[in-house]
């Protein structure tokens, strides 16, 4: 069947529909801990230093390797393996988000940290069930369709938690605080609950599942690291999107700063990165498929490098709202096209007997860089200022080519 086909496949499939809406649940609770909380804390003029120092409430991300195999072997109760934990750490993220609703950033702020930590690690936990349950429950051909549309509901709920969120708090013809956005965000979150009740468990989980705790850790390992260049693999890996998610970490602030207001934030930053991340996506679905992955992910690494090296111009013009929308447009298209081939490589290199546990090493190590670096990016815009922090950025793309050439020379990519 032709792309065009599967596309057209893609939306009378009841299992593609439900990846669609784990995809959505996977990705609300990514800005209640990042870019929206960053946004509320800098509202409250809380210090840009500590204001980075939260990106480390997102090391679960980079660390959720170690407790994978837990989720792989073992079932909390009778929904099955895989819907079970997704069920249970939807409802827990519910509860957390309910509980930093009642909480203000002055009087708090290390409960509220402590709270965000914990919903970083069930959305991390969440996350390799919905990633190993999407790859169980869907057919080979379905893969491609599959993933672009868990990035479609993952990017909507950022939009919902991002956008549309920040853009009511505040506002003249609503009365909406930042506490009542975490509270709608807890319901919504608790609404996803639904969806995995619902949803099928996949038909092969019994002979999927490891037989002894010890298989589950151990030979999802041992078959990777047997693999050829193994190393670099995760080299490439750790560093293909690091400076663009370094870029990332502070934008939010960086917007505050340079004077735009909610309203400018909410509607150009994320409504309109929104819709051009969705253009990225969809043009990077289409050249992935004619172009295979290695060109894909050298065309799309450049631009991510130079679109992130492009919100330095901003630094220059001020608050106005075209240096906005250009940055925006340019930096969301090249992001959504690399997050499409990156998503593409990451399932090609994932062995399907070892779903959860290496799919969990993989995006762990992708966004490990990012967890562990932003955490200092707001003491490097104090040292350096805002224009040479996105041009370090940039060039961080650099090494990240370098793994990719290697792969090549070897043949470890097509």
């Amino acid at each position: 069947m032709t792309f065009w086909g599967r596309l057209a496949q893609s939306f009378s499939s009841r299992r593609l529909w439900i990846v669609f809406l784990m995809g959505f649940s996977s990705g609300l609770p990514l800005l209640l801990t990042g870019g929206t909380l960053k946004t509320w804390l800098a509202r409250e003029q809380i210090d840009i230093s500590t204001i980075g120092y939260f990106s480390w409430v997102g090391l679960a991300y980079s660390l959720k390797f170690i407790w994978a195999p837990f989720v792989d072997r073992y079932r909390l109760f009778f929904f099955g393996r895989r819907r079970s934990w997704i069920f249970t750490t939807q409802a827990c993220i519910a509860i957390l988000l309910y509980l930093i609703s009642r909480l203000q950033p002055g009087e708090s702020l290390q409960l509220m940290a402590a709270l965000a930590v914990l919903i970083g690690f069930f959305s991390a936990t969440q996350d390799i069930a919905i990633d190993a349950y999407r790859r169980e429950i869907l057919l080979d051909e379905e893969m491609g369709i599959g993933s672009s549309l868990t990035q479609y509901g993952y990017r909507i709920a950022m939009y919902v938690s991002g956008a549309i969120g920040m853009g009511f708090v505040g506002t003249d013809f609503i009365s909406f605080s930042w506490n009542d956005l975490y509270m709608v965000m807890a319901a919504l979150m608790l609404a996803t609950t639904v969806v995995t009740y619902f949803a099928d468990e996949p038909k092969n989980d019994e002979q999927m599942t490891p037989k002894t705790l010890r298989s589950a850790v151990f030979d999802p390992f041992k078959e990777f690291l047997s693999r050829d260049n193994a190393v670099v693999i995760l080299v490439f890996v750790f560093l293909f999107k690091l400076g663009d998610a370094l870029s990332a970490s502070l934008l939010n602030p960086f917007y505050v700063e340079m004077g735009y207001s909610n309203a400018d934030i909410a509607l150009v930053a994320k409504s309109v990165g929104m819709a051009f991340s969705f253009v990225g996506l969809f043009i990077g679905g289409i050249l992935l498929y004619k172009l295979g992955v290695l060109r894909s992910l050298w065309i799309f690494g450049i631009l991510q490098g130079l679109s992130t090296a492009g919100f330095s111009l901003i630094t220059f013009t001020g608050p106005e709202i075209w240096a906005l929308a250009l940055t925006v447009i340019f930096e969301d298209i090249s992001s959504g096209m690399g997050s499409a081939a990156f998503i593409a490589y990451l399932s090609t290199i994932t062995d399907r007997r070892f779903t959860g546990t290496q799919f969990a090493l993989l995006s762990a190590i992708a966004t490990s860089g990012r967890n562990i670096f932003s955490g200092f990016a707001g003491v490097a815009v104090k040292a350096i200022g805002w224009a040479p922090f996105f041009w370090v950025c940039a060039l961080i793309a650099i090494p990240g080519l370098v793994m990719l050439w290697h792969l090549q020379r070897k043949n470890k990519i097509s």
